[in-house]
């Protein structure tokens, strides 16, 4: 039993069973037990692969976009260059590196990393020396916002509930035998899913996730105020349905009770939530990430990269595009939706 394990159920004995969303803030950011404060989870040796990870071109294609709906909008003369999440700071020095040849870019972008976790501050640091860091989004400044969020959503803290008889019933973290242990409470009506009455019956699982609504909300509207453009990229769907709770260890499935702190908790992204909860910010159209990719010229700066290789690298090369691009891999489990102010155009490769 983790240690983390022990004051939870300590914790439970005296309040009574936690919301999923406790649990899951408690095994991720914990202060000495958290997942994400003692560890760099990433790469081979860690629990996953990012995108970034997988391979350069993500960043580079994500930062010519971001380069080019700057320019879309009039290229305002100071901007915030922020990632949420940024993981080890792959993904950010990719978008420098691949935008330093646009002209005035880089002269006017004043990059921010939104980050809880100490380990990968340091990780970020050494690649994004130039950075400047917050514990959450309402430290960014008052400029026009152009944001990336890969793989940042499906970590915050979400509710799950069951459709019942008599309204909803919460899933909620107990103990049982001297374990933790899934429990649900009574069924009551909940108004913030009234309008999921429409298309659940009894037993059909529908989970929220009021922090992500509160940080796409603060994108929105700052987006909406001073210009900018997010793009939101993750695994899910436009709307929550079904149990999507997941843990994830040395690259493989585990349960998420078995060892709190231990594991990477995630649920799926509601987009829907999300792109909803950004007005009066203009969301795109849900689009799955190979396509966006390929949209941007994913497939052209592979071949242009595969001139210069061969053998093994060559053979890796071609395995991360279709990693990044097929339906099969995270071609079609993975989405992209952008955020606009309402006056402006998408950004390149997102249909309005």
């Amino acid at each position: 039993m983790t240690p983390l394990a022990e004051q939870l159920i300590a914790r439970i004995a005296r309040t009574g069973p936690i919301p999923l969303s406790d649990y899951m803030a408690e095994c991720l950011l914990h202060p000495q037990h958290g997942y994400y404060s003692t560890r760099d989870p990433l790469g081979a040796a860690g629990d996953f692969t990012t995108a970034p990870e997988v391979s350069q071109m993500f960043g580079e294609l994500i930062g010519l976009c971001l380069a080019q709906t700057w320019k879309d909008q009039g290229k305002p003369a100071a901007i915030a260059l922020a990632e949420l999440g940024p993981g080890r700071g792959t993904l950010m020095a990719d978008v420098l590196r691949a935008t330093k040849g646009v002209p005035g870019f880089h002269a006017v972008a004043q990059v921010h990393l939104v980050e809880a976790s100490p380990v990968l501050r340091q990780a970020q640091a050494d690649r994004v020396p130039q950075a400047t860091w917050h514990d959450s989004i309402e430290g960014l400044p008052d400029l026009p916002l152009f944001l990336i969020a890969n793989e940042f959503f499906d970590a915050l803290p979400i509710r799950q509930f069951q459709r019942a008889e008599g309204g909803w019933s919460e899933c909620v973290v107990g103990v049982q035998d001297g374990t933790l242990a899934y429990g649900l409470t009574s069924p009551s009506p909940i108004a913030r899913l009234e309008h999921r009455l429409e298309d659940t019956k009894p037993g059909d699982i529908v989970e929220t996730c009021a922090p992500g609504q509160a940080v796409a909300n603060r994108i929105g509207q700052q987006i909406e105020a001073h210009g900018g453009a997010a793009l939101i990229i993750d695994y899910g769907d436009w709307r929550s349905q079904g149990d999507t709770f997941q843990a994830v260890a040395r690259h493989g499935h585990v349960d998420p009770l078995s060892a709190p702190g231990q594991a990477d908790l995630t649920a799926q992204v509601d987009f829907e939530a999300l792109a909803l909860a950004a007005s009066p910010a203009k969301f795109t159209r849900l689009t799955p990430q190979g396509v966006f990719l390929e949209r941007l010229g994913i497939t052209q700066r592979a071949e242009a990269l595969a001139a210069k290789l061969s053998g093994p690298a060559l053979e890796t090369h071609i395995a991360a595009h279709r990693r990044l691009t097929h339906p099969a891999e995270m071609g079609h489990l993975f989405k992209v939706i952008g955020l606009t102010p309402s006056t402006a155009a998408p950004p390149p490769g997102l249909e309005p």
